[in-house]
């Protein structure tokens, strides 16, 4: 594990408070990260200083630190990737996936129809390509491994799960799951995560000349159409997708999916006791009743508390008007994870293209 570097902030011991609850807050920037996680190189510290609470003020550049204390603290950050393998100890999909990182299995996906013995597909396509090549060319395992998994049951065409090797399929009109991750085929469709600093503005322009998203894309990426999913305001931090999918990005933003973000909070303290089962239960704002899915404590010095919360709500400014509610206004504000996408150690500033496997996830998230 990566030693971290000694902050001016003061030095804090990550095993002091042991258990969930115990963990650094918003550290300053610091030298990136030396191992490779796929996306662009990290300035978060791998690990946490060793006294003295987490740093209340904005950090230079790097985020809040996510990396792993060397025991029972906070970790935003997401799964290993060294998941064990697909079902009946085969290679599971996307195994040799260059980004992002393995989220485990996706939950099992109903109204699928199992044949009773291996039979030629109903939507087996006689002028389309074999299954196993369409799914080798999305990057899912090699043509040998695929056929292995079309054997195995682990594939589904248009719901149907397909065990009979000599499938063809048009890759444009039909929907194809590998252990319930749906591939997404259109090379065309693109997927970012953004680390969103204080003060930029969720827009691609800004009239007003205001730092804003499109200042922080590559060249390469100028010419793309890209939008967001979502938005943080001016003064929040952290994760912000980026995509040109319109059917991902609606259902999203869409209330009825009730996709999750997870969010932390600074606050100044101390905060009293039933704060937390009171966001729980519901607190009534001008525009409604409103509530947290969970309210957890991460860490507290005199004067300040840090809390994470995870809430489905999308609504304008929602967190930072609940705390308000309860006499807590909020000091500083980072969205670490929407649905199963996390922040992890990304430098502040930076976008990062989700792996196909992050993406898969996303899609089943919202049934696709």
């Amino acid at each position: 594990m990566t030693q971290a570097p000694r902050s001016g902030s003061g030095r804090s011991n990550p095993r002091s408070g042991g258990g969930a609850g115990s963990s650094r807050g918003f550290g300053k920037g610091s030298k990136p990260a030396t191992g490779r996680t796929g996306g662009p190189k990290s300035s978060g510290a791998a690990g946490a200083p060793k006294s003295g609470g987490f740093k209340p003020g904005a950090p230079k550049e790097g985020g809040f630190k996510s990396g792993a204390p060397k025991s029972g603290g906070f970790k935003p950050g997401g799964p290993r990737t060294g998941a064990p393998k697909g079902k009946g100890g085969s290679e599971r999909a996307f195994r040799n996936e260059r980004f992002g990182k393995n989220l485990g299995p996706v939950t099992k996906r109903p109204h699928t129809r199992r044949p009773g013995k291996p039979v030629i597909s109903e939507h087996h396509d006689p002028e389309g390509i074999r299954l196993q090549k369409v799914m080798a060319s999305a990057g899912v395992a090699s043509r040998r491994v695929c056929e292995e998994m079309i054997t195995e049951g682990r594939v589904e065409v248009d719901g149907e799960v397909v065990t009979e090797l000599g499938v063809r399929v048009d890759p444009k009109t039909v929907a194809i799951h590998v252990d319930g991750m749906r591939l997404q085929l259109d090379e065309t469709q693109k997927y970012y995560v953004f680390n969103k600093p204080r003060g930029v503005v969720s827009t691609m322009e800004d009239p007003e000349g205001r730092p804003c998203i499109s200042d922080y894309l590559k060249s390469t990426n100028k010419h793309e159409r890209l939008f967001h999913v979502g938005r943080l305001d001016t003064n929040t931090e952290g994760l912000l997708l980026l995509t040109n999918d319109g059917e991902l990005a609606n259902r999203l933003t869409h209330p009825s999916y009730e996709v999750p973000k997870t969010y932390l909070v600074q606050v100044r303290g101390p905060m009293a006791h039933g704060i937390g089962a009171q966001m729980r239960e519901g607190i009534e704002l001008e525009d409604g009743f409103a509530k947290v899915d969970s309210f957890r404590l991460v860490d507290s010095t005199p004067g300040h508390i840090l809390v994470e919360v995870v809430l489905h709500s999308g609504r304008n400014r929602i967190v930072r008007r609940m705390f308000d509610a309860v006499g807590h206004p909020v000091e500083r504000l980072v969205r670490t994870q929407m649905g199963p996408i996390r922040l992890n150690d990304q430098r502040q500033g930076s976008i990062r293209v989700l792996g196909r496997h992050e993406v898969g996830h996303l899609m089943a998230v919202v049934g696709l």
